[in-house]
């Protein structure tokens, strides 16, 4: 019984994506190839590895036991590769980031570019999920590093503090509803027409989860893939939006937008950036954790 690297890696693509398809995409292989490598795996097995279902797959209790190997054993192949790229040059390893909307498209841009280009033999897979489910990822070990907001609660996680994030509601500046005010709640924008982000994007996922808290609902007329595009429509007096202060204000001239500040708890947002055990990460992992929350001469967290 043998299985490559590519199986196990095509594996944990599957159960990440819970499903064969995205799996198969995510490793860039045709889905009958994809559907042929796992079937080999479980009849070299002697037992089924996933459970097909109308939605997707999900692993079997087998599945879940390889899972667990099969990420102990690319997480020290990743070890491996830092401890030999001391002394090889080219040896190239991988990193797997996630991140909330907010550090994925405002602040991480702007510093992911220093790091590769310092680093040209560290490859880097950035994905952005809601806070939540980052927690569960790192849980996991689907990945070293996420970058998620300070008010989850993060058991058994270890955090450095990363950057402080505003949400903010943005309108027309003659929306007659806002004329003269700076602030406002979420509560109070109930019955007002949105204009937001793809439904699977976290941003507009943890938006719809505050509303369903406070029992109500979101009204989203059109979705836009950008805070630029998003702004834009805004502008025009198509609905109202929320998102980072940092892009506001980045689109608040040419959009035309009046900038109102939330005042509900949960808009001044911490971002920090966790991991299962900083001193336990590999050596690629480790020099992207210091580059983007570095530790200050006396190893306090800065």
């Amino acid at each position: 019984m043998r299985f490559d690297l590519s199986d196990l890696r095509l594996f944990l693509h599957i159960v990440e994506a819970d499903s064969i398809t995205a799996g198969a995409d995510r490793a860039h292989l045709a889905l009958a190839s994809a559907s042929a490598r796992i079937k080999s795996m479980e009849d070299a097995l002697g037992t089924p590895l996933l459970e097909r279902h109308r939605r997707g797959a999900r692993p079997t209790p087998a599945g879940r036991a390889l899972e667990h190997h099969a990420r102990a054993m690319l997480h020290r192949l990743e070890l491996l590769v830092g401890d030999m790229g001391r002394y090889a040059d080219g040896l190239r390893g991988r990193v797997r980031l996630l991140a909330n909307t907010a550090a994925f498209s405002e602040y991480l841009p702007g510093l992911l570019g220093a790091f590769l280009l310092r680093h040209p033999h560290i490859d880097l897979d950035l994905e952005e999920r809601p806070s939540h489910t980052i927690l569960d990822a790192l849980a996991r070990r689907q990945a070293e590093l996420g970058i998620l907001a300070a008010h989850e609660e993060r058991h058994g996680l270890a955090s450095r503090p990363f950057c402080e994030d505003r949400l903010v509601c943005v309108t027309h500046r003659a929306h007659g509803d806002f004329l003269g005010r700076r602030r406002v709640r979420f509560a109070d924008l109930a019955d007002q027409v949105f204009v937001g982000m793809p439904s699977d994007n976290a941003l507009q996922q943890h938006l719809v989860s505050k509303a369903a808290q406070a029992g109500q609902h979101l009204t989203v007329r059109v979705r836009m893939g950008s805070f630029g595009a998003l702004c834009r429509l805004v502008g025009q007096g198509v609905g109202i939006a929320i998102l980072p202060e940092t892009a506001a204000r980045r689109h608040r001239r040419a959009a035309a937008l009046r900038i109102l500040h939330l005042e509900d708890d949960w808009a001044l947002r911490q971002l920090r950036l966790c991991a299962v055990d900083f001193d336990g990460l590999s050596p690629h992992a480790r020099a992207l954790a210091d580059h983007l929350a570095p530790l200050d001469d006396a190893g306090a967290r800065a």
